[in-house]
Formats: C-alpha cells, sequence, structure tokens
C-alpha cells in the first residue's frame, strides 16, 4: 500500500529537484560573469607579450650601443 505513495511523492520531488538544479546552475553562472573580465579574443597570446617585450629590448641594446659607439 505504500508504494503508490513513494510513487506519487517520486513523480513530484524529481521535476521539483529538477527544476531548482537548474536555477542553481543559472546563478552560479550569472554570479561568474560579473566583473570586468576582457574576452579572449582581445587579450594577446603569450607569445605576442614575449615578442613585444624582445622587441623592446633589441631597440633598448641598439640604443645603448649606439650611445657606445658615439662616444
Amino acid at each position: 500500500m505504500a508504494l503508490p505513495a513513494v510513487w506519487s511523492m517520486m513523480r513530484l520531488a524529481i521535476p521539483f529537484i529538477s527544476v531548482v538544479g537548474l536555477l542553481s546552475v543559472r546563478l552560479v553562472g550569472a554570479g561568474q560573469d560579473s566583473g570586468s573580465v576582457i574576452p579572449a579574443e582581445s587579450r594577446p597570446c603569450v607569445d605576442c607579450h614575449a615578442f613585444e617585450f624582445m622587441q623592446r629590448a633589441l631597440q633598448d641594446l641598439k640604443k645603448t650601443a649606439y650611445n657606445l659607439d658615439t662616444r
């Protein structure tokens, strides 16, 4: 006799738990979107940073060599 009561409770509990789970996932996702996040497409890659650093270092070396040559 208790079996039909358990099934009726399960029929109500499973959709309720699913809805609560989906809402909590949305709330967690919304919390992570806030703030000033720069999209990956607009951020330079690590190789680009290294290349720019090496370009500046080479320019500094050229300036230093030129200054030493003119003395």
